[in-house]
This record gives structure tokens, C-alpha cells and sequence, in this order.
């Protein structure tokens, strides 16, 4: 079943873009954080949005964070810029999908060597199961679903994008 059609996931990253900016008016640069590749997939949308919006001294620099979200334990995650870079900035960890909170809570391990200015979190779909101490700070759907159904966001090498329950 299709909970989110490609003009609403289109609208939703339009209102999330406008949302950051929002709350990060007078940052000179903003650290958009994909986790692996569907969170990567979902900021780079939102750097697309984000550019004609941006003001003349402002910029927003995309990167990813790799790790295992089955096993976050298996490898160290890591963040695919220079931890020196993130120094003083305001980095958005940016996902697809937040089920229980655990590739969140992991992914902010490559930022606890440096010391942001701040660390929030984006993601299109937040469910409500969170097992872990961690809030979206910008959301594009909240969503109360059963532990047994599934969400799977469809947003990578695609003109049409959709959001189906499983």
C-alpha cells in the first residue's frame, strides 16, 4: 500500500528544506549527514530544495555516514569528510526511515570526536517504536504502524518516488 506518492514526497522535502532553514538562520554553513545510501538519496533531495534558498553567505555541504544498520557494531561507523570540518557546524543526520531510534543513536559516533555546533536529525518517515533516546528534529511523516509492518521508501534512481507499507 502506498502511503506517500512521488508529488507528496516531493512537497514534504520542499517544507523540510524550508524548515531547516528556518532553524539555522544566520549559519553559515549546514552539514547535511546521509545515512548509507536511502539517507543519502533523501539529503541529497533536500540539498536540491535547499540551494536557491540559500542566502549569499550560507552554504550546505552533503557527505554520508557509513554503517552497518543491522550490526552497527560489526565496523566502526565513520563520516566520509574530515572530522575537522565539522567543527563548530551544524551537522543534520538525515535518514529514510526512523524505526527504532538504533541507526541514529549509531551514527552520531563519528561526531563525538569533534564538537558541532549542534546535531539534529531529518528523516522523511518517523515511526513510533524508538528504543533508543533519539528524536527527529525535522519529520516529512509520522507514522504509527505495527512492529510487523514493514516501510520501504523508494527514492534512489528513480523519476517516481513513493513510500509503500508492507
Amino acid at each position: 500500500m502506498i502511503i506517500l506518492t512521488d508529488r507528496q514526497i516531493r512537497e514534504k522535502i520542499k517544507r523540510l528544506a524550508i524548515e531547516i532553514l528556518e532553524h539555522n538562520f544566520g549559519e553559515s554553513e549546514i552539514i547535511l549527514a546521509g545515512l548509507n545510501n536511502n539517507g543519502l538519496g533523501f539529503a541529497r533531495l533536500l540539498v536540491e530544495e535547499l540551494l536557491p534558498l540559500l542566502s549569499q553567505d550560507m552554504s550546505v555541504t552533503l557527505t554520508r555516514i557509513c554503517l552497518n544498520p543491522a550490526n552497527p557494531l560489526a565496523y566502526l561507523p565513520f563520516i566520509e569528510i574530515p572530522a575537522e570540518q565539522l567543527e563548530d557546524k551544524t551537522v543534520i543526520i538525515v535518514d529514510d526511515v526512523a524505526n527504532t531510534g538504533r541507526t541514529i543513536f549509531y551514527a552520531v559516533q563519528p561526531l563525538l570526536h569533534v564538537l558541532p555546533k549542534k546535531v539534529e536529525v531529518a528523516v522523511l518517515v518517523d515511526r513510533k517504536h524508538k528504543q533508543f533516546p533519539v528524536k527527529a528534529d525535522y519529520v516529512g511523516l509520522s507514522l504509527a504502524t505495527t512492529l510487523l509492518e514493514n516501510i520501504q521508501v523508494n527514492i534512489l534512481n528513480t523519476e517516481n518516488f513513493s513510500v509503500e507499507l508492507k
